[in-house]
């Protein structure tokens, strides 16, 4: 049991950190970084009993509804839901970079249940895969809202990228569900999918730290 948690906990844990320490000029206090984390954790459970229900209802009957909508709607909107109202008008969140420490936490504490659970229900030797692919892939969609909601909230045109923090995730989520759950041979699919996800969060990242280098200079020079 023990090695099982370790397990499903230790990737979540390990990619939060990489992108906590990316926050080269004001880090978050780690007590809120854990209070979303804990958010995302919660989120598992109304969006296993509603996935369930779906499923119940006959409402979720194809491969593309359980991708698009059972998956990648419903998981991206709860977590999107989470950082918009509890953090984005947050004192904390005061530079561009933050979108993603906060994103990222919601997500990860989210991936981190769920990999635990399959864990348990399937073996511990699923573990490597599910830290590749599953929950490498929650991150990296919290990193594009999280850059999105940064510039939402620092950059203007609040209104076009808050919708851009929500559906760019919800697409990248859903195509990568259906590529799952259509090919038979998903990892010949899955594999260039995974690199451009990487290629695009760790984009985003850079410029990110860019845009809150550019905000604290000019903050400097407002105050000065």
């Amino acid at each position: 049991m023990l090695t099982v948690i370790s397990a499903g906990i230790a990737p979540g844990l390990a990619l939060l950190s990489y992108f906590y320490l990316k926050d080269e000029y004001e880090t978050e206090p780690l007590t809120l970084v854990f209070r979303t984390f804990m958010f995302g954790v919660i989120l598992v459970f109304p969006i296993m009993f509603i996935q369930y229900v779906l499923e119940v209802e006959g409402i979720v009957t194809t491969n593309f509804l359980h991708a698009f909508l059972a998956s990648g709607l419903l998981e991206e909107f709860f977590k999107w839901f989470i950082v918009y109202y509890s953090i984005f008008d947050h004192k904390e969140f005061d530079e561009p970079y933050d979108g993603i420490v906060y994103s990222a936490s919601v997500s990860l504490g989210f991936a981190t249940l769920e990999n635990i659970l399959y864990l348990l229900a399937h073996g511990v030797e699923f573990a490597f895969t599910r830290a590749l692919l599953p929950v490498s892939s929650h991150a990296l969609f919290a990193v594009i809202m999280g850059f999105y909601l940064g510039k939402a909230k620092f950059k203007g045109q609040k209104k076009k990228y808050v919708f851009l923090s929500f559906f760019i995730p919800f697409l990248l989520h859903g195509i990568y569900d259906f590529i799952l759950l259509t090919q038979e041979k998903w990892m010949y699919y899955m594999l260039p999918f995974m690199i451009f996800l990487w290629w695009m969060a760790l984009r985003k990242i850079k410029q990110a730290k860019g845009l809150a280098l550019r905000h604290i200079e000019g903050t400097m020079k407002s105050q000065a």
